[in-house]
């Protein structure tokens, strides 16, 4: 992998790497990234890698390194701003956080209550004291840290910010400051959301480089979807109303009011879901209002000059008002490469929003993503049915010429156009060390939840291990009928998703033997238990995207209006790697063995689908017997 890094360097060559876990692949494209002049920029999936390669991979390389280069190489990491303290905002936290609650996404409340608003102001002093010591202002490095109430007080985001010259403490900004240790720096960590950011924002964030590595790429596009995804909610509407209130007139101010109040009423009788002719008639008005509104209230505030007494405020309306602008041309354009929908929260918040997202980022991403750089690409889940194709497509790569996965590290690349790729295989013998079991003999699934059957076999595959079982489920009314049964049938201890933070969870099901720990999406990708704590895997059913999922059922309506297939372009792929990334679970090293069982006959029946989604999972020797699935899990058991 990193001959090949180095060999795409040279050549100017896009590179696609498929690394299975373990194979060390931080390491393959940190070294060679050591070579290339200038600036070498890492981009990962979430905070926790990031803080990985940068706490851990990158000081071991630079030591390891010093002796042959002559000298130690530096890196810095590069967060959004709103990671960052902001001195000018923590100026006036004190008088902003008993109110702070007119300013969140939630219902706004008439009063706070006298214990909440007493811990909110120890977390702003303790945030105050901190900002007299530390040196990076990274939020990462607060601890204990504070809850996003407090943090929201004395945080700004990039679109809040007037700018370092019109800041009167553009001096001593830390998000400032983190931009200036990037440029310097040989290797800059960065992630995906502010990836995604900096191509929509004409790549004017992160500091020009020449090489690009992207680390579990799998996930990028869909952070540019989000990243380029906008909504209204009356409680946003409300907020910039109260933002502006004192730059505007008292008219202007009641116009932004009654446009909130005009969303509330349109949002209040139309369902959850797409909305695929267009804005329904109350809502139309309503964003129209908004619009006008927005407009009205941004010309009366103008522009902000440099000795206005306070920018910071300004600019905070202007940026609201901008977005809510915008966000409510683009509804009122009612684009064919724009899809809308309403979405409705099930937590009991009340909250309700009008979303608008991208039909396709594959153009953003061909457009900005690669002009004047060397893009690699890597992560254990690139191959979907054997080829890179359907991610390489997604990524916005040529296509015209399948490019086939080489399984060989020694091999070179496979050429494509532009790009090339690789697969450098896994560390881990998959035939010898795990079993995938399908349970062809149970019916095809149909209405959600566990169906009875399922829960049977469930039962017979955790009790012939005697627990030690991640149960990965489509939705959590399954998860919950899961844990419900073993429970009633069982002593083994069980351990569900909600109950208890996650970290918690995680923790409690890697220290207790004979534990189960059962919930869905977040536990897919997010749990790295090796050992024997998690010897059994089990998938409920093949996790295609539901149907009210708008884009997915968006974009696979489109294909099939061109004539093709939707389910086969759009759902499957995502099936293919969300179920991945959900096999992944079971091998994270070595000395692992145990079982994934899929309570989902269609992976061994269909026809169409069923061969490319075994493609896309690791070679685990493979089985639809269940006396075969049971006789390997009880002698695991005696372990």
């Amino acid at each position: 992998m990193a001959t090949a890094i180095e060999r795409a360097v040279k050549e100017r060559e896009h590179l696609l790497v498929q690394a299975g876990t373990g194979t060390g692949k931080s390491l393959a494209y940190l070294t060679p990234s050591l070579l290339v002049d200038g600036p070498v920029v890492v981009s990962t999936a979430t905070l926790a890698l990031q803080n990985q390669l940068v706490e851990h991979d990158l000081p071991r390389l630079a030591d390891a390194v010093e002796p042959v280069l002559g000298r130690r190489p530096t890196f810095a990491v590069l967060k959004g701003r709103h990671h960052y303290l902001c001195v000018a905002k923590l100026e006036h936290a004190d008088e902003e956080a008993p109110t702070d609650t007119l300013f969140d996404d939630a219902p706004p409340r008439a009063t706070q209550w006298l214990g909440e608003a007493g811990r909110l102001g120890k977390q702003i002093l303790r945030v105050q004291e901190w900002a007299e010591k530390t040196k990076t202002g990274d939020r990462d490095e607060l601890d204990p840290g504070v809850d996003e109430t407090a943090w929201r007080q004395v945080s700004m985001p990039a679109r809040d910010c007037p700018g370092v010259a019109k800041c009167p403490y553009g001096a001593e900004c830390f998000a400032e400051a983190s931009r200036v240790r990037a440029r310097e720096a040989d290797i800059v960590v960065t992630n995906h959301s502010l990836l995604a950011v900096d191509m929509l924002a004409d790549r004017n964030i992160v500091p020009p480089h020449k090489l690009l590595i992207v680390d579990e790429a799998h996930e990028l596009a869909d952070r540019v979807s989000s990243a380029a995804q906008a909504e209204l909610t009356p409680e946003g509407v409300e907020r910039a109303s109260k933002r502006a209130r004192p730059l505007v007139s008292p008219a202007a101010a009641e116009a932004l009011a009654e446009a909130a109040d005009s969303l509330t009423v349109g949002l209040s009788d139309i369902p959850a879901g797409r909305l695929t002719t267009g804005l329904p008639p109350l809502i139309h008005q309503a964003v129209m209002l908004i619009e006008s509104a927005t407009r009205s209230a941004l010309d009366a505030i103008g522009d902000i000059k440099n000795d206005d007494p306070d920018p910071v405020r300004k600019q905070q309306a202007k940026a609201t008002l901008d977005e809510l602008s915008k966000t409510s041309q683009r509804l009122l354009e009612d684009s064919d490469f724009d899809v809308a929908w309403v979405e409705k929260s099930d937590l009991g918040n009340g909250r309700r929003a009008l979303v608008v997202a991208p039909l396709s980022v594959a153009g953003t991403l061909a457009s900005s993503l690669y002009d004047e750089r060397t893009v690699v690409a890597t992560s254990a889940t690139l191959t979907l049915g054997g080829r890179f194709d359907t991610v390489a497509r997604s990524l916005g790569l040529p296509t015209a010429a399948p490019v086939p996965a080489a399984r060989s590290a020694e091999a070179p690349p496979i050429s494509g156009d532009g790009w090339s790729s690789l697969d450098v295989g896994s560390p881990f013998d998959y035939p010898r060390q795990g079993i995938l079991y399908v349970a062809s003999h149970l019916p095809r699934p149909a209405a959600s939840g566990l169906p009875d059957a399922a829960g049977e076999e469930l039962l017979k595959l955790v009790e012939a291990l005697g627990g030690r079982t991640l149960g990965l489920f489509s939705s959590r009314k399954a998860a919950t009928q899961a844990a419900e049964l073993l429970r009633a049938r069982t002593d083994l201890p069980v351990l569900l998703q909600g109950e208890e933070n996650l970290p918690i969870l995680v923790r409690k099901f890697r220290e207790q033997k004979e534990s189960c720990l059962f919930g869905v999406m977040s536990l897919w990708q997010g749990v790295d238990v090796p050992g024997d704590a998690c010897q059994l895997v089990v998938i409920d059913r093949l996790p295609f995207p539901r149907p009210d999922e708008p884009l997915a059922a968006a974009r696979a309506a489109a294909v099939d209006a061109t004539g093709g297939s939707g389910f086969s372009a759009v759902s499957v792929p995502i099936a293919a790697i969300r179920l991945a990334q959900g096999v992944g679970r079971l091998i994270r090293s070595t000395g692992d063995k145990g079982v994934v069982a899929v309570l989902d006959s269609r992976l061994e029946t269909a026809r169409g689908y069923g061969p490319f989604l075994r493609k896309s999972l690791p070679p685990f020797w493979y089985t639809t017997r269940p006396e075969v699935a049971i006789g390997a899990l009880q002698r695991l058991s005696k372990n």
